[in-house]
């Protein structure tokens, strides 16, 4: 889904939408006063965020398993597994599972952790622990009171920040801010903050950027095509890296990519004299023949102070 114009800056649509705003908002709140969380008996952290659409979630939640890895702990992810047809609980296997089974960003993130799916986050939970895991990492499901939660991390899109500032359908807030910052330990920025998201939070805040990791794509002429949260990031990023962008061609986030378009693609970047560039999560929605002709940018959560992010990893202790 395309988030509408009127996400962005207050007007006479989002106006009328605003009642349903609350409704959704008063909803998910009632549902969260009504549920006792279950305990996991291992800490678990979630990383989630306040508005709808790709915020940065999955190279965060791959950057604390690296670094709890790093530790000597034995993390686990839990993921609902959107896009894939699975409804777990499912240990994600790289070798036979796709993107159609699991969802493209499970894959990514069985790179760095054992990932659990399922729309259940409690029985993806019980897997989890019972497969060794000491601890567990939410990705995304701040909104979902089902299992208990240690500590959470919102994480906002700096350029994009809370948008109009209302509550779904009148925005793209899943609540409202303040309901929000109040369940949570800390505030990652992706990006620069460019409409003072972090200071309405009143929550401490960790900068971070996202960025590119070496490449042969100085100079390159490419075409370049994605289906994430926000396109135009990708399409920013291989400018700075030095790729001349002839073309670009933008998807919906999660899109399942046929083979027909990817060998359009292929066709228009040969036309062009251009190399046809993505996303890793993009490739693991193509064909695994068609992926070798493909060039992919990857890119790698740093933050501003090291010491501050790590210091949110020392959280719950079972």
């Amino acid at each position: 889904m395309r988030a509408p114009d009127f996400w962005h800056a207050r007007g006479p649509a989002s106006l009328a939408l605003a009642p349903l705003g609350w409704l959704y908002a008063l909803g998910g709140a009632a549902r969260r006063s009504l549920v006792d969380p279950w305990r996991a008996g291992v800490p678990v952290l979630c990383v989630g965020n306040l508005t709808l659409g790709g915020t940065g979630k999955t190279p965060l939640v791959a950057e604390i398993a690296r670094r709890l890895a790093a530790r000597g702990g034995r993390p686990a992810i839990l993921s609902r597994g959107y896009g894939g047809a699975a409804k777990g609980p499912l240990r994600v296997d790289p070798g036979r599972n796709t993107a159609a089974d699991v969802g493209d960003e499970p894959l990514l993130l069985a790179a760095e952790a054992p990932v659990f799916v399922g729309t259940d986050r409690v029985a993806s939970a019980k897997e989890a622990v019972a497969s060794g895991a000491d601890r567990l990492i939410m990705d995304d499901g701040f909104q979902n009171p089902s299992l208990h939660k240690d500590r959470a991390i919102i994480v906002v899109d700096g350029p994009a920040g809370f948008g109009n500032g209302r509550v779904f359908p009148a925005g793209p807030l899943r609540e409202p801010v303040s309901w929000g910052a109040a369940r949570a330990a800390a505030c990652v920025v992706i990006g620069e903050d460019a409409h003072g998201a972090a200071a309405s939070t009143g929550l401490p805040v960790l900068r971070a950027d996202l960025l590119a990791q070496p490449n042969d794509l100085a100079g390159a002429d490419v075409l370049a095509f994605a289906g994430i949260g926000r396109p135009g990031k990708f399409f920013a990023t291989l400018e700075e890296v030095g790729a001349r962008v002839r073309a670009v061609r933008q998807f919906d986030d999660h899109h399942p990519y046929s083979r027909a378009e990817i060998e359009a693609l292929l066709a228009e970047a040969d036309r062009l004299g251009a190399r046809a560039v993505t996303t890793r999560k993009d490739l693991v929605r193509v064909d695994p023949d068609l992926r070798l002709r493909l060039s992919v940018l990857d890119v790698r959560l740093v933050f501003a102070d090291e010491a501050a992010f790590d210091a949110q990893l020392d959280f719950g202790r079972a």
